[in-house]
């Protein structure tokens, strides 16, 4: 809307896209209301309401489904996402987390095919200091006299979870001071009327009372961010995958959840200063929601159909067999005890690696395990995340701290019953944190204090001391301390297996042809004795 006295300016924001295009679930093939082609409907109704609204994306934009998987593995052209970014006229980008999980000469790739800059300030060149991928903030004029400012900026927590050769040349700097210092920088040099951060990371404090929503890391720091860093009108989050709009110490805040599930709407009123140029006069923002009364956008929908053809009948294209159940009905009861899959994923990990012991985890709750029939579409949807492996040498000692940290998952509800502690449900699901191990025994007492829940651990039915070393394969995300395991910090590392763990099952699966389910029940957790 626009007077003589009052403009409005609209801003609208994804966030932790994970290739979601298509309403489907590539489970079930199911239609969802969640996607791009579903919010492409939306941003287009909002634009002819507001024609001259901005469009941000704040990260994890290129990772996470299996189109995402089969483009960027068996396809060359324009990367689809970027295609329906490009098709909604985004205004810019900001680099995700996931955006470097296939290395640096992918993402130089989905860059040159964006006609939007991608933005992210503490992201530097390790020789130059400067920002690596250009321009770290955009400026836009709304109504012909409003200046809009936005900076891009990441959480500078990548190093722990990313793959080192991934992520060569560049510097990552704080996220909190790269804001501290470019929001005074913008303010002086562009003087704009409404100043954005737009910050692929998300709240380290629950924004009514304070109180620290999780562990205090410096992956999050959106909470300092708006009560610190004077200047800040707008702070778009995300990464944690959460449902948010409102104020945080004055600032406004928006994060739209995960895999298109909402749009953010950020409205801002100014009113004319009677000396000249413009004040804000309101700030509001909002979660557009799609339902099924939202249609997928067809143009969105015809511009990705054919390699969304070409995915499903990949996902459907049988690899392997199974003699036994691989399948998982309960994740509770997987997690609470050597469960065949898991064994199974372990098996894989170990004969990769060379060792003999090796940790995993079940990393989601939709995660279904195998049926008689393996599909690609079986793999992938229970390794969805790019991770490659990387073995450790760990004494007893760090073993053993480390199946504390994943005991801490567990809880007792007041029936005794065995439950999830809400540190892993809030305000992200972190059931990817919780391990399984292989190649030793070991008992978890949940009724026992959080630390001292390890009552039985050994190898080979001795004692596993405290000063005996083993080879260990997990994850590159455990592996770099992903999900506070502190313990693996600094450790000597034997062997890097530079293969996406989803690449690595598959190879197994072919080679092997048929798999028999075995389970060895070398673990389990109880509730007291």
């Amino acid at each position: 809307m626009e007077d003589n006295h009052q403009i409005t300016c609209e801003i609208l924001v994804t966030s932790d896209i994970h290739g979601h295009i298509y309403p489907t679930d590539y489970r079930t093939r199911e239609e969802r209301n969640f996607g791009l082609a579903k919010i492409a409907t939306m941003i287009r109704a909002e634009r002819l309401r507001a024609p001259e609204l901005l469009l941000v994306d704040n990260g994890d934009l290129i990772q996470g489904t299996p189109l995402a998987a089969y483009a960027l593995k068996h396809r060359d052209g324009v990367y689809p996402a970027v295609t329906v970014l490009n098709e909604l006229h985004y205004n810019a980008a900001v680099l995700g987390n996931h955006e470097f999980n296939y290395g640096m000469d992918l993402l130089k790739r989905v860059i040159g095919e964006s006609d939007f800059p991608w933005l992210s300030a503490g992201i530097v060149d390790s020789e130059t200091g400067e920002p690596a991928f250009g321009k770290p903030y955009i400026v836009k004029v709304v109504g012909n006299e409003v200046k809009v400012a936005i900076l891009g900026v990441t959480t500078h927590y990548i190093p722990h979870w990313e793959n080192p050769a991934h992520i060569q040349g560049l510097q990552f700097r704080d996220a909190l001071e790269t804001v501290r210092a470019w929001v005074p920088r913008i303010r002086r040099e562009e003087q704009p009327d409404l100043l954005v951060v737009t910050y692929h990371g998300g709240f380290e404090r629950e924004l009514l009372t304070g109180d620290p929503a999780k562990r205090l890391t410096s992956e999050n720091q959106a909470y300092v961010m708006c009560m610190e860093v004077d200047g800040i009108d707008v702070l778009i989050t995300g990464h944690q995958h959460r449902l948010l709009a409102g104020q945080a110490g004055g600032v406004t805040i928006v994060q739209p959840g995960c895999n298109g599930q909402a749009l953010g709407r950020i409205t801002v009123d100014f009113a004319r200063k009677a000396e000249g140029g413009w004040r804000i006069q309101e700030k509001r923002a909002e979660l557009l929601i799609p339902d099924e009364t939202v249609e997928a956008d067809d143009t969105v929908l015809e511009l990705t159909r054919e390699i969304e053809t070409e995915t499903q009948d990949w996902l459907d294209r049988p690899i392997g067999h199974v003699i036994g159940d691989l399948t998982i009905s309960d994740p509770l009861a997987c997690r609470s005890a050597d469960h065949p899959f898991i064994e199974f994923v372990n098996k894989v990990q170990m004969d990769v690696a060379g060792v003999e012991v090796s940790n995993t985890a079940l990393l989601n709750n939709e995660s279904a395990g195998f049926g008689p029939v393996i599909t690609m579409r079986d793999v992938l949807t229970n390794f969805m995340y790019p991770n490659t492996l990387t073995v450790l040498r760990l004494t007893g000692r760090d073993i053993r701290a480390a199946l504390e940290q994943t005991a801490a998952y567990f809880m007792l509800d007041s029936g005794g019953r065995l439950g999830v502690s809400p540190a892993y449900l809030e305000p992200k699901a972190q059931h990817y944190n919780y391990d399984m191990w292989e190649g030793i025994e070991y008992e978890l007492d949940v009724s026992r204090p959080i630390g001292r829940r390890v009552v039985k651990l050994s190898r080979g039915g001795a004692a596993l001391t405290e000063e005996m070393e083993l080879d260990v394969v997990m994850n590159n995300y455990r592996a770099g301390g992903g999900g506070d395991y502190d313990m693996y910090n600094g450790k000597p590392v034997i062997r890097e297996i530079q293969i996406d763990m989803s690449d690595l099952v598959t190879d197994y699966i072919v080679k092997q042809g048929t798999i028999t389910a075995t389970c060895n029940s070398n673990w389990r957790v109880i509730a007291g004795r």
